[in-house]
């Protein structure tokens, strides 16, 4: 049942909602992953590293909103469910317990850059399908590899 039809042709919205569709499950997860770390992180650098996965999750729940309300606004809808963020999701889980500080900032570091790949790919898959998607990707792209920046300075 379609309720809102995208001026998109079937193949480009196609490519636009697969990739709409996995920056969702990569989002969501992500989200997941930053606050299990966030929540048992310990260390001398605790406090900063606390924060700063705060700063992390709320960049991605904003961006998962816009991803899933632009998949919506073209006909196509969002699933953000757990199970299929489960099913789906390529995100390195995060570890169990506690994480030393160093350890949580080594995992960030491995899994934004791992994340910042397939967002780039989308950006290159998008760019001739849609372009406010497309703009979309990019702006993920660039609070990833921000974020990614400052959690390499953290371990320099």
């Amino acid at each position: 049942m379609y309720v809102v039809k995208s001026q998109l042709s079937e193949a480009d919205l196609k490519t636009v909602s697969a990739a709409l569709q996995g920056a969702l499950v990569d989002l969501v997860d992500l989200s997941l992953v930053g606050k299990q770390i966030h929540w048992n992180v310990v260390g001398p650098r605790f406090r900063s590293i606390h924060l700063h996965l705060d700063e992390v999750v709320a960049t991605v729940r904003k961006h998962s909103d816009t991803v899933a309300e632009r998949a919506a606004t073209l006909g196509v809808s969002p699933d953000g469910r757990t199970g299929t963020v489960a099913e789906q999701s390529v995100v390195d889980p995060a570890p169990g317990g506690w994480i030393k500080d160093t350890d949580a900032v080594a995992a960030l570091v491995t899994t934004l850059g791992a994340m910042i790949t397939r967002m780039r790919e989308r950006v290159e898959t998008t760019a001739e399908a849609d372009q406010v998607s497309h703009d979309i990707f990019i702006a993920i792209t660039a609070d990833l590899e921000k974020h990614h920046w400052m959690f390499q300075a953290e371990n320099g």
